[in-house]
């Protein structure tokens, strides 16, 4: 089973980021958009595991206790990089108690025995792919200058800095994620609370 841990996104939050979507979708329309409702804060990326390997992961994230400050959520931007674009993003802003928490959850799960993350704790929403290729926010090896968010980039240049909100955390989740051609279908298996 496909597994990963996040936070859970307000319904506020949510419905600003729907709205938004609805506002800038049309300037791209090839590229795979997110649905609002699968928006979360990943935490940590599991990736495929035995069924049985869920207790042991339930478990070891029980005493998880760190607290998590404000995140505002706000601005935009392009992985790779802007001229490069493969992913569309929303950025996330917070004290340093969310990059302890993914550190501290990341930890658990390594003394499970899986891998650790190799790069430094990056948090955004994810809200587009560009079609074709691959999904991946690192540079990898032929990206080159691309046009996928052009027209995207030219029509929100023009526009505010959007803001969509803050929240506090009071608790993370593990997930399990179904892929299929209709998109990932997401799933609580467990909830764990902070603070």
């Amino acid at each position: 089973m496909r597994l990963f841990i996040a936070l859970d996104i307000d319904d506020p939050i949510r419905d600003r980021i729907a709205r938004f979507l609805d506002g800038v979708r049309n300037f791209c329309p090839d590229a795979r958009w997110v649905r609002p409702e699968s928006l979360h804060v990943t935490l940590k990326f599991i990736g495929e595991q035995p069924d049985e390997a869920v207790e042991k992961i339930k478990q070891a994230l029980t005493d998880v206790s760190d607290t998590t400050a404000e995140i505002k959520f706000r601005g935009y931007g392009f992985f790779p990089t802007s001229k490069s674009a493969r992913v569309f993003w929303i950025g996330m802003e917070s004290g340093p108690q969310l990059a302890q928490l993914a550190a501290a959850i990341d930890e658990r799960m390594a003394k499970l025995g899986i891998q650790k993350e190799d790069r430094a704790f990056s948090p955004h929403l994810t809200l587009a792919r560009a079609t074709g290729g691959s999904g991946s926010p690192r540079w990898r090896k032929g990206d080159g200058p691309n046009r996928a968010f052009s027209y995207l980039q030219e029509k929100l240049s023009a526009l505010p800095v959007p803001e969509f909100g803050t929240m506090t955390p009071r608790e993370f989740f593990l997930y399990q994620s179904q892929l299929s051609p209709k998109g990932s279908k997401y799933t609580k298996l467990a909830n764990f609370a902070l603070g």
